[in-house]
């Protein structure tokens, strides 16, 4: 199970490296004009719009980048197989269908299939979509269909597993989501511990989308609460409304960059200049804007552990803001932007002690993180592979890839014997047939760190962090061949 996760987490880094610069490009447009959202200025509409056709579109991504990861060979039609999932099933359960189903007028539909579109439906399209694509794109079908045949059946197929799925989230998912709208109703009696509780299950739910459930009911009118409205008009009692925000800009403006900290200094030395590049970016995203998903994504699959303790160090940090009443308030999200902008509203009471708390959970993070990292081998970004890989093979060339490749290969017994290519950050993974007919010294002649038989049939080549090109000319060869 760690395993599949994990292999979940590497499809993620494909879109989830795009999400930093997004983020930060709708921030930037949001400090221009943070009332308006680009309607009082050409520049900042223009940032949050390049910014939001990203991030609004999150879900479809990951979707895209799930199907492409999980897939047996990375093919093309995996990622629209993909797509075709994600658009079968939000369309199925999208509002206006889910009310022609049901005979009824828009507005009376469960408030569950306006929050359909969200990043768990994208990972679960991914997944049938993989799946899908790894049992049916070597299917041949009788002459009479075969133009279906093989790769073009995969997104058919698609569609009608998506159709099942949707069937059974048609009951499932607004009983869930109504559910969980509930639990915040009920948690909202509690003061502080009940500020706590929201935000350990608000980033709990993350993976899932269902945050936007409990969201609703603190952060808007569903339950009379109305923080984030309440506390920007000024409506309310100073040093409690904005309880339901205050926590997070410790943990968005520092918590989390230093989480990334320590994944980078935890990260193996062949990949620290990789791992540095997505945490900087990711975590600067964080701290400026508040957009955590680009450094949330990053490790919740890879490392679920470490995901549960960011929940509740979260809680925490809301339930302490809360009990001393310090506040700050957010329109776009927990980081340093809305700071600025909401410290100076009336009801933000002794907001710079949040900065005084984000100082230590910062320390918080850093040590925790890293502690739990190295004590437990806890495989983050940057430590999937052994300490000794990653520095064979410095990108010079296309041809020294490709003689890499054709000697690789042929001493993995070429095409009698090679049955599955695929690789991860630093490794090429194979399957053969017959082990015995594996020619190591042949191999290592190339100037690859290691060999790692993993099984009768499984051997890993470590290539480095330019294994991708190593992986292409490979299979140019079979595809040649």
């Amino acid at each position: 199970m760690m395993k599949y996760l994990q292999k979940i987490g590497r499809s993620l880094m494909l879109p989830v490296a795009v999400l930093p610069a997004a983020a930060i490009l709708m921030g930037i447009g949001y400090w221009i004009d943070p009332t308006g959202w680009g309607a009082d200025s050409a520049v900042a509409a223009f940032l949050i719009k390049a910014g939001s056709s990203i991030i609004d579109n999150m879900s479809i991504l990951f979707a895209v980048g799930v199907a492409l990861g999980m897939s047996k060979d990375k093919d093309g039609s995996a990622a629209l197989s993909g797509l075709v999932a994600y658009l079968v099933i939000t369309t199925l359960l999208g509002t206006s269908t889910v009310a022609m189903l049901q005979g009824v007028d828009p507005a009376e539909v469960n408030a569950a299939f306006g929050k359909i579109g969200n990043q768990f439906i994208g990972i679960i399209s991914g997944l049938v979509a993989a799946s899908m694509y790894n049992r049916f794109s070597e299917v041949q079908l009788p002459d009479a269909l075969a133009f279906f045949s093989g790769k073009r059946l995969v997104p058919i197929m698609t569609s009608v597993a998506m159709i099942v799925a949707s069937a059974i989230l048609f009951f499932v998912w607004p009983v869930v989501y109504t559910g969980l709208v509930s639990f915040g109703k009920g948690i909202s009696d509690l003061g502080s511990i009940g500020a706590g509780l929201y935000g350990f299950f608000n980033r709990l739910l993350i993976p899932t989308g269902l945050h936007h459930a409990l969201n609703s009911v603190f952060w808007f009118d569903v339950a009379g609460i109305n923080d984030i409205g309440n506390f920007w008009s000024g409506k309310g009692e100073k040093g409690v409304t904005g309880m339901y925000q205050a926590g997070y800009f410790p943990v968005m403006m520092f918590g989390l960059p230093a989480a990334a900290l320590a994944m980078y200094h935890t990260a193996k030395t062949a990949r620290k200049k990789q791992v540095a590049s997505l945490m900087m970016a990711a975590g600067f995203a964080s701290f400026f804007t508040g957009v955590t998903e680009p450094l949330e994504f990053a490790f919740m699959f890879v490392a679920p552990a470490l995901y549960v303790v960011h929940a509740a160090l979260t809680g925490i940090s809301l339930f302490i803001a809360s009990t001393f009443h310090w506040t700050a308030g957010f329109g776009f999200s927990a980081g340093l932007v809305d700071f600025v902008l909401s410290s100076r509203l009336p009801l933000a009471n002794m907001p710079y002690m949040l900065l005084l708390q984000g100082l230590v959970f910062f320390v918080l993070y850093y040590v925790i993180f890293r502690f739990l990292i190295k004590k437990f081998d806890i495989k983050t970004p940057g430590r999937e592979e052994d300490a000794e890989e990653g520095q064979a093979t410095q990108a010079d060339g296309k041809t020294k890839f490709a003689a890499m490749a054709a000697q690789i290969y042929e001493g993995l017994g070429g095409d009698e014997n090679v049955t599955s290519v695929d690789n991860c950050v630093t490794r090429l993974r194979l399957e053969v047939k017959d082990m015995d007919k594996v020619d190591q010294k042949k191999i290592k002649a190339t100037g690859v760190p290691g060999i790692n038989i993993v099984g009768k049939n499984s051997i890993q080549v470590i290539v480095g962090t330019n294994v991708q090109f190593v992986a292409d000319e490979v299979n140019k060869i079979r595809k040649e061949k």
